[in-house]
């Protein structure tokens, strides 16, 4: 523990504890960020440290997960956190492991530090580890990714996480772009040595590395996931059929050591609820990635099940292209989430499975979550800004939600009939998921899902910041841009609630989205199935489990 107590950063986290400021799981979760070890961190808390899942059943053996088998091409691009990269995640690791706590420790990175003001992070690349060719991992690799994520062409959402701390506003052939800002942010120490010097200070970098665009490809691959990929880890991809399987075998020369079991299948259930339920009270498959409320009642039934569940900030978004008409209007926008009442829509289409949330995106699951008044439905109020909004008659809008989350229906068929009363009129369009997908950025007024993160700031980044890959609606706000850099870089949790509080006050204000719910996320899994345990963001590890006979 000695090197840990000479952590730069380790006064300011201990003083915010004493004071009440912080309480234990933060303490954790935030000095584990800054790269004081977890048994240190668990140690200085007075928690004790839980000692991670490993498969306890029979070794061997063929485990069967019900899911949707998406386009699994390229990592570096996803935007299916539960589906896509839970097949590639079995053979592409990641620097970094957030547990299902939030609690983020090294894993391809051994260990790291950060300066005291947050803009240096050194990263050891772990000696040991091997890629599926038996070559050695090395920084080169790192940097190799890291680089190319950054990359505007590449288009990944890494770009929305990492763009106010390692890149530039740029302009080429008269469009906005951008570049990472210095030829020094990404720096080679030595062979197993990566620095990152940052532009701004960060506090959340080693949590962006487990963001699931951020898989670790072998260069060769060309950013290309496929049947045979190099991959550092335990599974290698043998079978893949688009809308069918996934088929992984375990690699016998893991780096990390044996697995528990020798097969994992991955089977698509397709969007019809009941094909799932079906699969599971057969014995098909062992379990889902997740599970919808809508089978909740059904498989709860079943005895050979364990349900396991955890709060989250998984949500549905209905958000509004803010380029596109009525929606430009800042007071349209906030017309429609003061049309609603979020409890009404927890019972109806969460069945009271999560919590009311209060349109802005930020969740009492996240640690730097500010609890500022909830918008309260104000019909009268919404009519008002309609009215100087240009409108006094009301506005009427189409809605597209995709079929693949059944509960997004419950939910949109929820606000149209409150929207009703103030005056919206709004038509449901249901499309299937995989046409959605190709177009959600586009429509003018859309259901997203957005899964869990373990911070709001990262929430905020990916789906808001100006300019971003992943800002479906096309928001820019200058005054929310620099907010969000300056609570990025703040360590203090007190001041960076209060930043968040500003955040959060101006997408209610000004934000593009009505989101009512957060959802909490849930599975079941046969009672034969070891060592799982339910991940926020609907991640699977299955080096993790086993399968008794």
């Amino acid at each position: 523990m000695t090197d840990d107590r000479d952590n730069p950063h380790l006064k300011t986290l201990t003083k915010q504890l004493a004071d009440g400021r912080m309480d234990r799981r933060e303490f954790i979760r935030h000095a584990c960020l800054v790269g004081i070890s977890a048994a240190s961190a668990y140690a200085m808390a007075g928690v004790p440290m839980a000692t991670p899942a490993k498969a306890q059943g029979a070794k061997g053996g063929l485990l069967r997960i019900g899911t949707r088998v998406k386009e699994i091409k390229s990592p570096h691009t996803y935007s299916w956190g539960g589906y896509d990269s839970n097949v590639s995640r079995q053979v592409l690791e990641y620097l970094t492991f957030t547990d299902e706590k939030g609690v983020t420790q090294p894993y391809l990175f051994e260990k790291w530090t950060v300066s005291p003001d947050l803009k240096t992070w050194t990263f050891n690349v772990r000696k040991g580890v091997k890629w599926s060719n038996g070559q050695d991992f090395t920084a080169d690799h790192v940097i190799w990714n890291l680089k190319r994520v950054l990359e505007p062409a590449v288009g990944s959402s890494m770009i929305g996480l990492m763009k106010g701390y390692m890149l530039d506003d740029v302009t080429v052939d008269g469009k906005a772009s951008t570049k990472i800002w210095s030829d020094k942010a990404i720096e080679k120490v030595d062979d197993y040595t990566v620095r990152l010097n940052c532009k701004t200070p960060q506090v959340a970098v080693p949590e962006h590395l487990f963001h699931y665009p951020m898989a670790i490809m072998h260069p060769d691959s060309k950013g290309v996931f496929e049947v045979g990929s190099l991959g550092t880890g335990p599974f290698t991809l043998t079978e893949f059929e688009l809308g069918k399987k996934a088929v992984l075998k375990a690699r016998k020369d893991y780096w990390g050591g044996a697995v528990g079991i020798d097969t994992m299948e991955q089977i698509d259930v397709g969007d019809d609820a009941s094909a799932a339920i079906a699969a599971l009270a057969s014995k098909q498959i062992h379990g889902l990635v997740f599970a919808d409320p809508g089978q909740y009642d059904a498989l709860k039934a079943l005895p050979h099940l364990n349900f396991y569940d955890v709060p989250t900030a998984e949500t549905g978004v209905i958000r509004m292209r803010c380029d596109q008409k009525p929606f430009d209007n800042p007071k349209v926008r906030k017309a429609m989430r003061m049309a609603i009442d979020p409890e009404v829509v927890l019972k109806v289409a969460l069945r009271g499975l999560g919590v009311a949330a209060e349109h802005h995106h930020c969740s009492p699951a996240h640690p730097d979550y500010a609890q500022i008044p909830p918008m309260k439905r104000d019909v009268a109020g919404a009519k008002k800004l309609l009215a100087e909004a240009g409108f006094p008659n009301g506005v009427s809008s189409e809605l597209i939600v995709p079929n693949d989350h059944a509960w997004f229906q419950s939910q949109a068929e929820a606000c149209v009939e409150m929207w009703k009363e103030a005056g919206i009129t709004v038509k449901l369009t249901p499309m299937p998921g995989a046409a959605y997908w190709d177009v959600w950025t586009k429509v003018p007024m859309g259901t997203t899902i957005w899964y869990h993160r373990p911070l709001a700031i990262m929430c905020l980044g990916l789906a808001y910041r100006t300019g971003v890959p992943w800002n479906e609606s096309g928001y820019s706000n200058k005054d929310f841009d620099a907010i969000l850099t300056e609570a990025e870089g703040t360590l203090d949790m007190t001041k960076r609630k209060e930043l968040v509080a500003k955040l959060e006050t101006i997408m209610q204000e000004d934000g593009p989205l009505v989101q009512p719910v957060f959802r909490s996320t849930f599975t079941f899994m046969d009672k034969r199935v070891k060592g799982f345990s339910m991940h926020p963001t609907n991640y699977m590890f299955a080096w993790k489990l086993s399968v008794d006979a």
